[in-house]
């Protein structure tokens, strides 16, 4: 098995943290696009649609002639909700920072054309998920409110120091509607204060697959199968930036581990009842 863990610290300008092919997963690409003020970028998307993703700092986009000003602005994961960007194929876009900035760019092939669309901070959609040590605040950033794209999902998780979240474990990785779609994965992880950890855990039903992964500030983990959970060592809040792909449905629909669905069950049960 090789190792599904990404360790590709950003430097000036684009560093190409996974591309689409090179390993497990054949859809997705992803890169972090760091710019100091009054540094420009220029991107030709061909034949991929694109999400961008205002992970800190100030830049205007320059799309399919038209400027957005001063988007982003946060300074840093932890700081409020995030600005992104969904651009189609064949589109010629400029970035201009305004002051330092960290930017993900998220890639996958896409055919047709559709606007250029800004989602502001207040846009992104914001649910609680779980309960107990397994809640956390879960922001999509690229998904239903984007209707013209057709592969990319984009959002982030907050976990509270010491809570598990892609709990219950799940997995979407067979294409059988309505039980499961298809979706391969990237996460990129955060954590508040930096020199914290968190603990990712990938398996399988018939632990073909059993791997575990310490991921620090900064890393990135390829989620090709398998249930995923993820929690966050006590004292350390994590963030991660999720990006999924489908090579025919653009919907979330993953299949809960059996053995553990019973927490999730137990969990609503526990709300709806105030506790």
């Amino acid at each position: 098995m090789p190792d599904l863990r990404l360790r590709y610290p950003p430097g000036p300008g684009l560093t190409e943290v996974y591309v689409a092919g090179s390993g497990p997963l054949n859809l997705l690409s992803f890169s972090l696009l760091r710019l100091e003020p009054q540094e420009t970028f220029d991107l030709d998307t061909g034949s991929q649609e694109f999400a961008l993703i205002y992970l800190s700092g100030l830049a205007d986009l320059t799309a399919s002639g038209e400027t957005h000003p001063d988007l982003g602005g946060r300074t840093s994961v932890f700081a409020g909700k995030a600005t992104g960007v969904y651009l189609p194929p064949n589109c010629d876009c400029r970035l201009l920072a305004k002051s330092p900035a960290l930017l993900a760019l998220v890639s996958a092939p896409a055919s047709g054309g559709g606007p250029v669309q800004v989602v502001r901070p207040d846009q992104v959609q914001v649910s609680r998920v779980g309960n107990w040590n397994w809640r956390r605040e879960v922001m999509s950033i690229i998904g239903e409110n984007v209707p013209q794209a057709q592969r990319l999902v984009v959002g982030e998780t907050f976990n509270p120091p010491g809570n598990w979240s892609s709990y219950p474990p799940h997995k979407h990785e067979v294409d059988a509607y309505p039980e499961e779609v298809c979706l391969e994965e990237i996460y990129y992880y955060r954590l508040n204060p930096p020199q914290g950890f968190a603990l990712q855990r990938l398996y399988s039903d018939d632990r073909s697959l059993d791997e575990a992964y310490a991921v620090e500030d900064g890393d990135a983990v390829l989620l090709p199968r398998g249930y995923h959970p993820v929690v966050a060592a006590p004292g350390y809040q994590l963030y991660y930036l999720w990006m999924l792909a489908g090579p025919r449905e653009r919907r979330m629909k993953p299949r809960n581990d059996p053995q553990h669905a019973w927490v999730k069950a137990a969990g609503d049960m526990a709300r709806e009842m105030g506790f």
